[in-house]
């Protein structure tokens, strides 16, 4: 009989399948890649911490303390651990990325490799706005608040993991439209259904907001508010342009061999 054409979309080269201790194998390797690019962070993190917390420092007023003898230490340590996973993170999503990435269709791999840049792109746009939008506001409004019969002194560990925690979360937040529009381009979502719920969209960024923002005033809120809006609809404008109908999964199934 006649042998049948192998799906346009299957990969030529992901012919065989990898076993189980392959694929421990494979993420042994994943794994030293990632630990060895921490290692260079950090270590490449050391001569630039001190001036790292005195600007993540700057936005409040008075000089922060440390009650425990041990304090500074933590902090400088803490620091430079996030400092190297910033340094390593380019490395650290690649590898995440190329791990997946086999169990994947060969046009979904092409959509999540061209995404990685707008990956890091994004995170840093959205670390920025936290440090510079967002947390001078509510660093003012906390200090003043019940400023007349409190008198506020604030520990420099409190506030580096309060810092930290606020700026980490807002760049997660800014990757919304790339994840929009991988799910897109693989079939999961489009932008018509997308856009259908932009009422259960603007509930839950409300949440999300109510949630990352560290105070409770409704300024600060919206300020958060606003950019995660306009990142949603930035995702439901890709979701039109890349959606790909979903392929079946069931090739894997078929023998492509032909018929004997």
């Amino acid at each position: 009989m006649t042998q049948e054409a192998a799906p346009l979309d299957m990969d030529p080269f992901d012919g065989s399948r990898m076993g189980l201790l392959d694929h421990l194998a494979e993420l042994r390797n994943r794994m030293i890649w990632i630990v060895g690019a921490l290692l260079f962070g950090v270590l490449a993190s050391v001569f630039f911490v001190e001036p790292v917390i005195a600007f993540i420092t700057s936005p409040v007023d008075e000089k922060l303390i440390a009650i425990g003898p041990t304090d500074t230490i933590f902090v400088f340590f803490k620091v430079m651990f996030v400092m190297g996973v910033i340094v390593a993170m380019p490395v650290l999503v690649y590898q995440i990325v190329a791990f997946i990435a086999p169990g994947l269709y060969p046009h979904e791999k092409r959509a999540l490799f061209l995404l990685l840049p707008g990956v890091m792109v994004l995170f840093f746009g959205g670390a920025a706005f936290a440090n510079f939008v967002m947390l001078p506001v509510a660093v003012g409004f906390l200090q003043n608040f019940l400023g007349d019969v409190i008198d506020q002194e604030w520990t420099v560990d409190r506030y580096v993991g309060f810092f930290t925690r606020i700026v980490f979360w807002i760049g997660v937040a800014f990757e919304t439209p790339l994840v929009i529009a991988f799910l897109a381009r693989i079939g999961l979502v489009s932008g018509p259904r997308l856009l259908g719920m932009w009422r259960q969209a603007i509930v839950i960024i409300s949440v999300v907001a109510a949630m990352i923002t560290p105070t409770i005033d409704p300024i600060n809120m919206t300020i958060v508010m606003l950019p995660l809006i306009s990142l949603f609809f930035l995702g439901v404008g890709l979701a039109y342009l890349l959606y790909k109908p979903r392929a079946p999964r069931d090739y894997d199934e078929m023998d492509w061999g032909g018929d004997e």
